[in-house]
């Protein structure tokens, strides 16, 4: 798909997703033909998601970046999500020799000494395995809203993504997170606990803690660093992060 025709399918999906309710959103996409591949985290916004494909028993891949870091509740989690809604939540792994090469260079936990580090790391542990989860598939399904951080208000329904040459859907893009609790509140949800100690972003283990009242919610996301609009670099062009560009192991 060329970033000419990729765009005008964009916007034209954009502009139906955007008359349509999570179920009819998820379901459009579905039925478009493709493969279909949705990336939880196991947040609260993802299991939403889960949630609807595995009521509406959606043809969509639901995977995970299993990055090895990831809190003891969000790996029980995905056992108990599985359960719930009878599906399989396949699982991507870093690979080994990338592991050994990064600590090599930087230290097992070196992503706090530089943004560089930290860039690196998520690319061994997220973007590698991202682009073994998306190999094929036509539509990226996210969890992004645009109340979660600055850097998301922005967020459309549907958008071309350039660099992997899919459409990336957004179902959730106009929901805030009051929405985000109802839903699971009325549909009986399983979230991670850890939600409720203060953590409404969660990442790897190192690189989160709970916020402070007033914060944004992904202020515990790689707290030390300064930029506010800081990101693993899964959602953002690698053009727009210099140092993960420059450090790719």
């Amino acid at each position: 798909m060329t970033a000419l025709t990729g765009n005008g399918t964009a916007q034209a999906l954009n502009d139906k997703l955007a008359e349509l309710d999570l179920a009819g959103r998820l379901a459009l996409v579905a039925g478009l033909g493709g493969r279909s591949v949705f990336t939880t985290s196991l947040g609260i916004e993802d299991q939403v998601i889960t949630a609807a494909i595995g009521a509406e028993r959606l043809g969509i891949d639901v995977v995970t970046l299993q990055t090895g870091r990831l809190f003891k509740e969000t790996v029980d989690l995905i056992d108990e999500t599985e359960d719930q809604y009878g599906i399989t939540i396949t699982r991507y792994h870093p690979r080994q020799d990338d592991i050994d090469a990064y600590a090599a260079q930087y230290g097992l936990n070196g992503f706090y000494e530089s943004v560089e580090a930290r860039h690196a790391c998520c690319g061994v542990r997220k973007l590698k395995p991202l682009a073994r989860a998306l190999e094929g598939a036509s539509f990226w399904i996210t969890g992004l809203r645009r109340g979660q951080s600055g850097n998301r208000a922005d967020t459309p329904f549907a958008e071309f993504d350039a660099e992997r040459g899919l459409i990336k859907i957004n179902p959730l893009a106009d929901w805030d997170i009051e929405r985000i609790k109802a839903y699971v509140a009325d549909n009986a949800v399983p979230v991670n606990p850890m939600h409720r100690r203060g953590y409404p972003s969660i990442g790897c283990e190192p690189c989160t803690r709970a916020i402070k009242p007033g914060e944004p919610e992904r202020a515990g996301r790689w707290w030390w660093e300064n930029d506010e609009k800081r990101e693993c670099g899964l959602h953002v062009p690698e053009s727009a992060i210099p140092s993960l560009e420059s450090s790719a192991l």
